[in-house]
């Protein structure tokens, strides 16, 4: 019981302070919800369309570009609305069609269209989908003017039988096949893919800087002084223990739920991710009491905390996904906790599997709690009865 009241002091003091709960709670949720955006699923590039007095042939070229499937389509009353958004990136990029433009080409002149990009990847992404579109009308219009000369007919006239005849003409497919296995298939949600290397590095990270509560402990003479009571070291070790588990599986539970609800994030099957869950939970509970019980100094546990957090986390494939990694990089980061937990739910996420094809995972992490936990233990009981 008093092991129990020991723990809940622990997580009282956790959750108290405003900084703890940003990062325990709100920081990771914005970091899969900014990974998201960045680099998972299809992202369409939103381009600003100016036409005041396109006619038809100016509606039918934004109807096109609409309905290409590449581009999002935003109609914008003033051009310089359409450069200032496209300067500010809120825009990838912007169409400005001049007044009269259905008149310009009936005419035979030449329409001045401009047409501004970003400077960066989905900035080509855009160049290339809106000069297709261009050069489409463009064939059709040169096609239409040649019939118009050669017969005699009206140019509106001939304009429409060269777009029934492009409308004839047999499309080219292209069909795009992944040899081998798909390493980010599309089912698994935009968000999916860097939820569960965000689970393990925040949990893991915050399990080592929260040792500075157990030297905080030892440094103000509170464990001494509940050993002068009836207390057993041993159960104030397990409550220690136990308020660093209580707030890793509270952080990793929030993560996990939070990511099903507002992201649509899926863990797989439910026992194998909570059994993940767990046995990451007790190690990186056993490695923050294990820090605790070392050092001497918050100054001394932030510091160690933060580059074994952070180190760890890089190396078992938390900030760059393990599939990047070449063969003899892959072997090494399997040294980490991290690399074995993201391996397990790569099977539970990834290829739908259960409980029974992530067992060496399971065991490999339960090695891990036991020999940090034992260590953390050992070394704890020493430094608050010697």
């Amino acid at each position: 019981m008093k092991s129990l009241t020991i723990a809940g002091n622990n997580l009282r003091r956790t959750f108290r302070q405003p900084s703890n709960i940003f990062f325990v709670f709100i920081f990771p949720m914005l970091l899969i919800l900014l990974l998201g955006v960045s680099f998972g699923g299809e992202f369409k590039p939103r381009v600003g369309v100016y036409a005041d007095d396109p006619g038809p042939m100016g509606e039918e070229l934004v109807s096109s570009l609409a309905g290409s499937g590449n581009l999002e389509i935003t109609r914008i009353q003033e051009p310089e609305s359409v450069r200032s958004s496209v300067e500010r990136g809120t825009l990838q990029g912007g169409v400005l069609l001049p007044d009269g433009y259905s008149g310009i080409l009936r005419s035979g002149g030449q329409a001045r269209v401009e047409y501004l990009l970003r400077p960066d990847q989905l900035g080509q992404q855009v160049r290339t989908s809106v000069e297709s579109t261009f050069s489409r009308q463009a064939v059709i219009l040169r096609a239409a003017r040649f019939s118009s000369g050669e017969t005699g007919i009206s140019f509106d006239e001939a304009r429409t039988q060269a777009a029934a005849v492009a409308l004839a003409l047999p499309e080219i497919e292209v069909e795009v096949r992944t040899a081998g296995e798909t390493l980010y298939p599309e089912d698994r949600g935009r968000f999916g893919q860097g939820a569960s290397s965000q689970l393990l590095l925040f949990v893991f990270l915050t399990s080592l800087t929260g040792s500075v509560a157990l030297i905080e402990t030892r440094r103000l003479g509170l464990s001494r002084r509940m050993l002068s009571t009836p207390t057993p070291a041993r159960t104030l070790v397990s409550g220690e223990m136990l308020g660093r588990l209580g707030v890793a599986l509270i952080q990793g539970t929030f993560i996990m739920a939070g990511s099903w609800l507002v992201f649509g994030v899926s863990w797989g099957n439910p026992a194998g991710a909570a059994a993940l869950l767990v046995l990451f939970s007790l190690t990186a509970a056993g490695a923050g009491m294990l820090l605790g019980s070392v050092f001497s100094t918050e100054q001394q546990a932030i510091a160690v905390g933060l580059l074994l957090g952070l180190g760890l986390a890089a190396l078992g494939g938390s900030m760059v996904p393990l599939e990047a990694f070449s063969d003899t990089m892959r072997k090494v980061a399997h040294i980490t906790p991290h690399a074995w937990a993201l391996d397990g739910f790569t099977a539970l996420v990834r290829r739908g599997e259960g409980v029974d094809a992530i067992i060496t995972e399971l065991a490999v992490l339960g090695a891990y709690a036991a020999v940090l936990l034992s260590l953390a233990t050992w070394r704890l009981r020493r430094a608050i009865t010697g």
